[in-house]
């Protein structure tokens, strides 16, 4: 004989994205499991071999009941010998064990299920992650997109696994059960099965407040997860403003919340249980006072009346997981809605049906017209911009702080698309390009560094092609050498196999500007973009980088953003900006001759340059 255990109930928890994921209550449960079936259709033998594990597993177990019975009856007739009741207790405990066996497999097969499809699920996940645009992101906090990745794929794994176990489990012993008990007497079985009919309802109300209280708690978790992340990114700017109590006490305020939030859950789970424990019980009071009086009137055994017993028993834990198992698939429900609108979600940016890869790019970069504003907003970041850069040629683009200089950039790389207009490379329209070829075609060092936790010669040589470890060494160190960073590496104790900290936290914004665009020169494509890449490096340092930079240019189309015209200044066409509008263009003696935004901004950096030197010179000592 084998009593089920209730299982351990605890709460997945999860977060609600912003605003992509939005209304949950609104949508049916079912419907959002349907999303799932794709990922269990992949596994359906092993999860029919797990099903029918559950229906023979409990089939052995009401067999091994009757021996109970048997034995049971035994003892009450005259002449019982020790040997005949052995013998049921050890027909019995042999089916008990088989039953246990296929428990085992039953559990070992479906939640070795649930196991995978929580694996594949998390590879499709992560995969539309990396497919998914900039606006994307714009639009949803990274702590909150961790949460769908973690805790709301764990709990769909939940009913990929142990929900419909259970389920099956609950429904294939209750129909043995209600059999064998009318079997014996349909009148204490009606009797005893009244409390019982009350638990669905019971069920479907707390499961009701329970789901409730579950949402608010992932919406707390959310806002929880997106401080925690912001804070770790930037502890140095916390530390450097003195805001460690600020943010903790921050921290704290969210913390309570959720704290509150899970206690209003732990006490209607609390009540949950206890209340179907008491309808259960109930039953088991009402058998035994119908079923001692079937005995005193001689319509049924002591045995008949023990495995009755044990049935009810036996039926009002399942029934009482029963509860746990609803609870699981609202959950799994809510959480694999969330998930599947990031699953469905189709990227602003992707390719055509048409979409080429030529084998050969020259490199000519083409503004057609281009405008262009960021979603969700109304003001144009660009308007009406047209320029050509010929295969080859080196053209920097200068302009005040939000003249959309780096607007440019994200267009050429296609991170966004244009609102109008057309960006071509090689008189192809990007909207026409294979986005992988595309990518490999531009080597883009971005205004914001970053670098991954790896070695610094694994950072160097990201997307290099090169299967040969020596040539591919080579070329990251004729990159570092560009980039002026060799001789830094070199006096990193582990050299190109030092260990990078998260976002390169190890190196100074300097040396990581430097490794960003030695990552872009040891690509080699055929256009090379740098966004304000030398920004944090010193006047001389930039000077040696530059020197290197046109050797690399004379290889290759160049776009060179920056505020420095020191930067600029020998490229092959200049194009200011101001106002997201292209507003001068020409070469760096002829827009100095026509005293327009770009003779401004060069009388502004000298007058700056001048004011720095006479500050220094008046702090030296012995200055009058």
């Amino acid at each position: 004989m084998h009593l089920p255990v209730r299982p351990p109930v605890g709460h997945m928890e999860g977060a609600t994205a912003v605003p992509l994921l939005r209304a949950t209550r609104q949508t049916c449960y079912m419907r959002e499991l349907k999303a799932l079936l794709p990922y269990l259709r992949r596994y359906r033998g092993a999860i029919a071999v797990g099903l029918g594990t559950v229906v023979v597993s409990n089939a052995v177990n009401v067999a091994s009941l009757e021996f109970i019975k048997a034995g049971v009856d035994a003892l009450a007739q005259p002449g019982a010998t020790r040997a005949a009741v052995g013998r049921y207790a050890l027909f019995s405990a042999l089916l008990a064990l088989v039953a246990g066996a296929g428990r085992f497999w039953m559990r070992q097969i479906l939640n070795g299920v649930s196991r995978r499809v929580e694996l594949d699920l998390r590879d499709d996940f992560f995969a539309q992650l990396l497919r998914l645009d900039a606006g994307f992101y714009a639009a949803n906090p990274t702590g909150e997109i961790m949460s769908r990745a973690t805790n709301d794929i764990a709990a769909v794994r939940m009913v990929a696994g142990p929900a419909y176990m259970y389920l099956v489990n609950t429904i294939v012993f209750g129909l043995f059960a209600i059999v064998r008990m009318t079997m014996i007497d349909p009148w204490m079985t009606l009797v005893s099965l009244i409390p019982l009919l009350l638990l669905p309802p019971v069920t479907v109300g707390f499961g009701n407040l329970i789901h409730d209280r579950f949402e608010k708690i992932q919406e707390q978790l959310g806002i929880l997860s997106t401080m925690a992340q912001e804070n770790l990114a930037g502890q140095r700017i916390v530390k450097a403003y003195g805001q460690e109590a600020a943010q903790t006490a921050r921290f704290r305020a969210l913390a309570k919340e959720s704290m509150r939030r899970n206690v209003e859950l732990a006490r209607t789970q609390g009540l949950f249980f206890p209340s179907l424990a008491l309808l259960a019980g109930l039953g088991m009071a009402l058998a035994l006072w119908v079923g001692g009086r079937a005995i005193l009137a001689g319509r049924i055994s002591v045995g008949d009346l023990v495995i009755f017993l044990i049935y009810l028993g036996m039926l009002s834990w399942p029934m009482i997981a029963l509860g746990w198992v609803v609870n699981l698939f609202q959950r799994g429900a809510a959480s694999m809605g969330r998930v599947s609108r990031v699953l469905r979600t189709q990227p602003a940016v992707r390719e055509a049906p048409d979409a080429v890869a030529p084998a050969e790019v020259r490199g000519e970069v083409e503004f057609a017209g281009v405008s262009f504003r960021y979603p969700g907003t109304e003001r144009e970041v660009l308007r009406d911009v047209w320029f050509r850069v010929p295969a080859g040629a080196t053209v920097a683009i200068v302009g005040p702080t939000g003249s959309g200089k780096s607007t440019l950039v994200a267009l050429l790389a296609r991170m966004y698309d244009p609102t109008h207009g057309e960006v071509r490379v090689d008189g192809i329209p990007l909207t026409r390009w294979k986005l992988r070829r595309l990518r490999q075609a531009v080597a883009l060092v971005p205004q914001d560094t970053f670098l991954f936790s790896d070695t610094i010669g694994e950072n160097l040589a990201l997307g290099l092609d090169e299967t040969d470890e020596a040539r591919r060494l080579e070329r990251v160190r004729d990159a570092a050498r560009v980039a002026r960073l060799d001789q830094t590496i070199e006096s990193f104790p582990g050299g190109y196999d030092t260990l990078l900290g998260e976002r390169g936290i190890n190196l100074s914004g300097g040396q990581k500007q430097r490794a960003a665009l030695a990552r872009a020169v040891a690509r080699n494509a055929p256009i090379l973009v740098l966004d304000d890449a030398l920004s944090a490096v010193d006047t001389h340092t930039e000077h040696g980088i530059l020197e290197g930079l046109r050797r690399v240019f004379e290889r290759r189309t160049s776009l060179i953003v920056s505020h420095r015209v020191t930067a600029v200044m020998h490229a092959d066409l200049i194009l200011v900006m101001d106002g997201g509008r292209l507003v001068e263009r020409g070469t760096h003696a002829e827009l100095l001759r026509a005293g327009g935004v770009y003779a401004a901004l060069q009388r502004r950096q000298l007058l700056a340059e001048q004011v720095e030197g006479d500050d220094l010179l008046a702090a030296a000592p012995g200055a009058v």
